[in-house]
């Protein structure tokens, strides 16, 4: 049992770093449903540009505090990252790089997708500056920049299914964590990924197949059991038997 958790401390302080990373990752995750499903449903109204512009005009707040959510979120979910790669390198060193890597890729992504916000809320306003714009432009300028978000969130779920391929490698290689945990993520990568790319390229059949792809996204779920019971150690045919290669 000793390989199984080398240069991993004992298990109490292993149990505790896996909660650790769970309740960050839980924790960063709470804003997502207000920032990226709420916010959007109550502003954009589909085809009608100056009813979306003056929803923003109205609620400019609401707004401002789903972009707070999102960059709370952006920000928090690096250190949630990161806890998980100091969980896993010691047993899989490849996949934690591999899935920290391609996580931190996001953020950057959701910090400058925020622009595309202000610039809604800017448009919206109608500063001096924009006086020579009309008003009917600047109303289609405000369902541009949040449909543009809303296209930026797709491109950026594209690599938060992605991560989770190497996070449920390290998974169920660890022999701390079960490996129903790790498959599940895994589903959930898939999910995410089929939906990204049904919406960007066969958009016609994103009602249907791409909705039915995130519902696979609840397998991320999983990741539950690590915030509930934290590492311990699992039988020995659940753990992969090459730590040393991973």
């Amino acid at each position: 049992m000793k390989s199984d958790f080398q240069n991993g401390g004992d298990i109490n302080s292993l149990k505790k770093q896996s909660r650790i990373a769970a309740l960050l990752y839980f924790v960063a995750g709470l804003p997502a449903p207000f920032a990226l499903l709420y916010v959007p449903s109550v502003l954009i109204v589909r085809g009608d540009a100056a009813a979306t512009a003056n929803n923003v005009r109205n609620s400019e707040l609401l707004l401002r505090l789903g972009m707070a959510g999102e960059l709370f979120t952006a920000t928090l979910v690096i250190f949630a990252i990161l806890a998980f790669y100091h969980l896993f390198k010691a047993t899989s060193p490849k996949s934690a790089m591999a899935m920290m890597i391609l996580f931190l890729i996001t953020i950057p992504m959701s910090y400058l997708n925020v622009l595309n916000d202000l610039a809604a809320i800017t448009f919206a306003r109608g500063p001096e500056f924009l006086s020579s714009v009309g008003q009917s432009e600047r109303d289609a300028f405000v369902l541009f920049f949040l449909r543009l978000h809303n296209q930026g969130l797709t491109l950026a779920q594209i690599f938060w299914g992605l991560w989770l391929f190497p996070f449920g490698i390290a998974v169920m290689r660890s022999g701390f964590i079960p490996r129903f945990v790790g498959i599940a993520e895994m589903i959930a990568g898939f999910g995410y990924v089929i939906s990204s790319l049904v919406f960007l390229f066969l958009p016609a059949s994103a009602q249907s197949i791409g909705q039915l792809a995130q519902i696979l996204g609840v397998g991320e779920f999983a990741g539950l059991w690590l915030l509930i019971y934290g590492a311990k150690p699992q039988p020995r045919a659940s753990a992969h038997p090459a730590l040393s290669t991973a």
